[in-house]
């Protein structure tokens, strides 16, 4: 029985969403939430928990070994969500995403390994590893297509997916991986599409579209996203691979012509922008194998309404988007 989980990650955007649930579906368990508090990372994105005796904030990085081994020893399992996750960042400075996703991963696998009990290794991945399909293709990812990132930081994740799975093979330790497409939500830093646009809107500042605004992406909410994960932990096959995508499909030109809508503003706030390099046309996921396995499928399937939702939260929360949007090192 998992009674205490060490979470990676959890003082950012998907990681507090989920210690939140892990403290509110699991009432026997205990959460070591374990975030470096980088840019993207805040305790104010887990103000609800201060107090709970069940959970304990460590701050640290995942690539010291020394803080991390006695905290893993302490846990039934990991849920590894530590990641450096902005593909424009990763194309302008690849370095530290190499060092967190890729090292940091090596690094928590090896505390995991060299633990005196058995312990689950639940890895947050991302449909990004796959690579591009074409926009007008009715193909979609099954968790056996072939790996084929086309940035940095996409890479950086299939590494760590192939070094959970060969610790797996050559150290025989539990794991599972989760796939999830884009996520939205509260508490996402402002480099992310949905809270960018909406701050510099309300700024009364033009939106940046790359290209045309034709490349698709498959929106999940982080709430479900940290079910997939839960369920994950809970149920998942040992060696297992689960995408999860929220069955919104839209491309960024639909998204942003949505956002202008709830916020009451014309197609003249978009300004297209040179494309990035390597920019994927599209990511879709087929998530049967999850559905049938561990039970899960989103709950959050009202687009329109959960995005509005969403959308209202950065602007009922000034206080906490605007600082951000200016520290946006990016």
């Amino acid at each position: 029985m998992i009674r205490r989980v060490l979470l990676t990650g959890g003082a950012g955007f998907i990681g507090s969403h989920l210690a939140r649930l892990l403290l509110a579906e699991c009432p026997d368990l205990e959460v070591l939430n374990l975030d470096v508090l980088n840019y993207a990372g805040s305790e104010d994105n887990l103000v609800e928990l201060r107090g709970n005796p069940r959970h304990r904030f460590v701050r640290g990085n995942v690539l010291d070994s020394a803080l991390v081994a006695p905290l893993v020893r302490e846990c039934d399992a990991v849920l590894h969500l530590a990641a450096q996750t902005h593909v424009d960042r990763s194309i302008a400075d690849p370095r530290p995403f190499v060092e967190t996703n890729v090292a940091g991963t090596q690094t928590l696998l090896e505390a995991v390994r060299a633990a005196d009990s058995p312990i689950r290794f639940v890895h947050a991945g991302t449909d990004e590893v796959y690579g591009s399909l074409a926009p007008d293709s009715a193909d979609r990812f099954t968790e056996d297509s072939p790996l084929a990132p086309r940035n940095p930081y996409a890479a950086s994740k299939a590494a760590a997916d192939m070094l959970v799975s060969a610790y797996g093979a050559t150290h025989g330790i539990d794991w599972v991986i989760v796939r999830s497409s884009n996520n939205y939500g509260p508490r996402q830093f402002p480099e992310k599409l949905i809270p960018r646009f909406v701050a510099l809107l309300a700024e009364g500042r033009k939106v940046p579209l790359y290209g045309d605004g034709s490349h698709l992406r498959d929106w999940l909410h982080a709430e479900d996203c940290c079910r997939a994960l839960l369920a994950a932990m809970r149920r998942g096959g040992s060696g297992e691979v689960y995408n999860a995508a929220g069955g919104n499909e839209r491309s960024n030109l639909e998204l942003a012509r949505a956002i202008l809508e709830i916020m009451g503003r014309g197609e003249d706030m978009i300004e297209f922008a040179p494309d990035r390099p390597g920019h994927d046309l599209r990511y879709a996921m087929d998530c049967s194998k999850a559905e049938r396995e561990l039970g899960w499928k989103p709950l959050r399937t009202g687009w329109k309404s959960e995005l509005a939702a969403t959308v209202r939260w950065y602007l009922d929360n000034p206080d906490w988007l605007k600082p951000r949007l200016k520290q946006d090192p990016a």
